[in-house]
């Protein structure tokens, strides 16, 4: 029998664990391999790996580099190859631990020789809003994965959450349509799937062996291919959510073929990222014309970085370099002075001012005048970001 791995994550606990729970009792064969992170401050991960009936066996691996996530990585493989060898685990459910990200563990799996079938983070949407606007540091709600983790609540949740293909939605009483909506809006390919809707828990083993699958459990076993997923993530070809309005909540999406004046747009940063709960995209700087930026904001706080060069930017012999994804997605968008170079902000949130925020936007992109100047006067501009970027 050859093994199928799903991760499962989210920072709703209880989501997550109701997921699993469901997944345990629906798919036969099932067994679950979970690395509890929380006693990392005394040195060691503890690992746990049970099935239906039971825990089957715990045990300790060290900190590797101060770092509990690190730990994870080295001792999930050789576990799961285990597994793998008894020739009786149909999946191997990886529970991880609140705060890690599913992303760096499907890529852990995958380049260990093994199948990731599935990766699906567990939602709980009375939670989504509460948590995308917490801007605590991990560290300070002991949720922390290492000593120099510096992530907050806000950009975790978002990044678990927009990463997976399919989400485990729990059936919470308090969950609103505005909170529903959000969900829908924020991740909008993503499957849903409500963690609830089994019907196999609690019949007998030849029952469930030979029912339909549920659909939680065939969304583990679905398929999932890592390369597409970090595909999915890059600035240059993100799946962005596209315009929406409803139930209170609104999606923006601007797009803007002039660059940004450095001085106008740093001035004007608290505003737009305090605007929406959620924020991301790429955007063009004209003292830094020939880079791609990523805007990436939750919870108040805003995370700009280099994404490299735009393609435009290239000489054609570097293109062969460069991945077909991008290459693809730069041709849908391409502009025939500008190339892939552009603005393409998305923001998303319940009450949001769509015309202020336009309207702001707007003000910070180069004047008529200003981009008359052409690139060489661009160039020139104060380097507002420098700090920012760290160059």
């Amino acid at each position: 029998m050859s093994l199928s791995v799903a991760a499962v994550g989210g920072l709703h606990a209880e989501a997550r664990r109701a997921a699993v729970a469901r997944l345990l009792a629906d798919v036969p064969g099932s067994v679950v391999l979970h690395h509890d992170l929380a006693s990392a401050v005394g040195g060691t991960v503890v690992r746990t790996v049970r099935d239906r009936f039971g825990i089957r066996s715990t045990g300790e691996t060290p900190l590797v580099n101060d770092c509990a996530c690190c730990a994870l990585r080295e001792d999930l493989v050789p576990e799961l190859r285990r597994l793998a060898g008894d020739g009786t685990t149909r999946l191997a459910i990886v529970e991880l631990w609140d705060s890690v990200e599913p992303k760096a563990m499907a890529e852990v799996v995958t380049a260990g020789g093994l199948t990731v079938t599935g990766v699906i983070t567990a939602v709980d949407p009375a939670l989504v809003l509460p948590y995308l606007g917490n801007g605590d540091d991990l560290a300070e709600v002991g949720l922390a994965a290492a000593a120099t983790d510096q992530r907050t609540v806000a950009d975790t949740f978002a990044r678990q959450l927009e990463y997976a293909p399919v989400l485990a939605v729990a059936d919470s009483p308090e969950a609103d349509d505005e909170d529903r909506e959000l969900l829908a809006q924020l991740h909008p390919t993503a499957r849903q799937v409500p963690i609830g809707h089994g019907g196999l828990a609690g019949a007998p083993v030849s029952a469930r062996a030979s029912a339909a699958v549920s659909p939680l459990a065939a969304a583990a076993l679905a398929g999932f291919d890592v390369e597409a997923a970090a595909a999915a993530q890059h600035p240059a070809c993100a799946l962005l959510p596209a315009e929406a309005d409803n139930h209170g909540v609104s999606t923006l999406v601007w797009n803007r073929r002039r660059p940004f004046h450095p001085e106008r747009l740093y001035a004007a940063l608290e505003d737009l990222t305090c605007a929406a709960a959620r924020s991301r995209g790429r955007f063009w700087l004209a003292d830094k014309p020939d880079v791609l930026l990523h805007w990436d904001a939750a919870g108040g706080a805003l995370c700009v970085e280099s994404a490299g060069p735009w393609l435009a930017a290239l000489p054609d012999a570097a293109w062969e370099m460069v991945p077909p994804v991008r290459r693809a997605a730069a041709a849908l968008d391409w502009h025939p002075e500008h190339g892939d170079c552009g603005n393409h902000l998305v923001f998303t949130s319940p009450g949001l001012d769509r015309d202020g925020l336009a309207h702001l936007l707007e003000s910070c992109l180069l004047t008529d005048a200003e981009y008359a100047a052409g690139r060489d006067a661009w160039k020139r501009l104060p380097p507002a970001f420098d700090t920012l970027l760290e160059v």
